[in-house]
């Protein structure tokens, strides 16, 4: 053993000799770059590579502390350093006899945005699908204090340490490419709260939930095939496990807020599996970002007419809905109301960016007054023929905003389900079908493609939601 250690201390010091003569430059990853938001009033980590046993020092502009460390025999190194409250620009230098300069770095909020296409779409729209009022947006989007990082699109079967991407301040020219629902997110968060905001994109169109978890993560999930060459020799994005190793490992490190998600449609055929999924996807990453249980933040897939005979989406709704019920300092935005039939991307996603900003003012940041949730039914009760429905977070009643109630259906035993006469009251909502003298379940707006009809009085919709639980035909 004392062998071992000696000779390990003079390879070290062979090593210290021969790096001046063969000089590596200091290099990080792209996460860390002029422009970038660190996560205010918290420890966290940089690193790079530099010469291997060279002394490598930050200093930060902030409070003009400098953090020592030694690069090991690969000339990897890592700090932790302590940021302060919200402000800036400033800068951190680094340097092992090189200095390298990190200028206009700003402390502020950061949260991580991911998900598949409706997360992806950009706010200059897809082709032939429009964001509305894009181009306002993108004319007014110049805000030094709202930055963005859009993580290139990448697969790996092996936990790669870095990505392409770089940060951007928000102006026409990089709002109009960036996630058309994180950009609304981050812009209410920082006009709010009155702090500089950092979004880190990272997505990817027609991806399904299992390429986004670790394989770790994937091990009690039976049915998920272990990651490997697809049918062509190719490693693709569909692949389990290929998009957390090449999109999501190489932020672990750096320090966030919270996550925002936007993804499920791919899953559709199998809301059971997504059912567990969702939950062990949170618990995932949650898990390898090492930052306790953070804020993670889900939009419900929005309705859509599929068109797939024996698959109903609202199944995968539902799992999204339970899924609140499941996981801790998680929230759910409701998108009944912004469905498009014939389009499987929303164009409001003002709309979708804005309630998830509801989520995370009034959850993570506390502030009172802001409604995050539309109605949760609370309670059915039975009265003869009548059936009653009271609601969570209806605290100044429900509205339907000129819309009528017609996606209310009741059943009796027979499990057959009639559309229902549906009446907002001071108490919650009242049913009735003269098809149904002695009704047992309820049903709203359980179908594919819907028109959500049902609001509290701020202007959230309900989710789609049974009191049964029959197969559905």
């Amino acid at each position: 053993m004392l062998k071992n250690s000696i000779v390990k201390k003079l390879l070290f010091l062979i090593l210290l000799c021969v790096a001046p003569v063969a000089k590596a430059e200091i290099k990080l990853p792209a996460l860390f770059g002029d422009h970038m938001v660190l996560q205010q009033q918290s420890n966290t980590s940089i690193w790079g590579s530099a010469s291997p046993g060279h002394l490598v020092e930050i200093k930060t502009s902030w409070d003009d502390k400098t953090y020592k460390t030694h690069a090991d025999l690969r000339g990897d190194w890592r700090l932790k350093i302590r940021t302060p409250a919200a402000g800036g620009p400033y800068s951190i230098t680094i340097s092992d006899e090189r200095t390298l300069t990190l200028s206009d770095v700003l402390i502020g909020e950061v949260w991580l945005c991911s998900g598949q296409s409706n997360m992806f779409m950009t706010l200059k729209g897809n082709f032939n699908q429009p964001v509305l009022g894009s181009n306002k947006t993108i004319a007014t989007s110049t805000n030094p204090s709202l930055r963005f990082f859009t993580v290139e699109r990448n697969a790996s079967l092996k936990r790669l340490e870095d990505f392409n991407g770089e940060w951007q301040n928000s102006t026409p020219g990089t709002a109009a490419n960036f996630s058309a629902t994180a950009y609304y997110f981050g812009k209410m968060l920082q006009e709010v709260l009155q702090v500089p905001v950092g979004l880190i994109s990272s997505s990817w169109g027609g991806t399904a939930i299992e390429p986004w978890i670790s394989e770790d993560g994937l091990k009690e999930f039976d049915w998920v095939p272990e990651p490997g060459l697809d049918a062509k020799g190719k490693v693709s994005q569909k692949i389990p496990s290929a998009l957390f190793n090449a999109m999501i490992h190489p932020i672990i490190g750096y320090t966030i807020k919270g996550a925002i998600w936007y993804q499920g449609e791919s899953n559709r055929k199998h809301p059971k599996k997504y059912g567990q999924l969702l939950p062990g996807l949170i618990a995932n990453w949650r898990k390898e970002l090492g930052l306790g249980d953070f804020p993670f933040y889900y939009a419900q897939i929005a309705p859509y007419d599929y068109a797939t005979p024996g698959i109903n989406s609202a199944l995968l709704r539902e799992a999204q809905y339970n899924t609140l019920k499941l996981t801790e300092n998680t929230g759910m935005v409701c998108l009944m109301d912004i469905g498009e039939k014939n389009c499987i991307h929303p164009s409001n996603k003002q709309v979708g960016g804005e309630r998830f900003a509801y989520q995370a003012l009034a959850q993570t940041y506390e502030i009172p007054g802001i409604a995050y949730s539309g109605p949760v039914l609370k309670e059915m009760t039975i009265e003869g023929p009548a059936v009653r429905l009271t609601f969570d977070h209806a605290q100044h009643g429900l509205n339907t905003f000129g819309k009528a109630l017609t996606n209310f259906k009741i059943a009796g035993k027979n499990k057959r389900f009639y559309p229902a006469h549906a009446t907002i009251n001071w108490q919650g909502i009242t049913l009735f079908s003269a098809f149904v003298k002695e009704p047992v379940a309820v049903r709203y707006a359980f179908d594919d493609f819907v028109e959500g009809e049902l609001f509290n009085t701020e202007g959230l919709p309900a989710s789609s939601f049974r009191t049964d639980d029959w197969e559905i035909e």
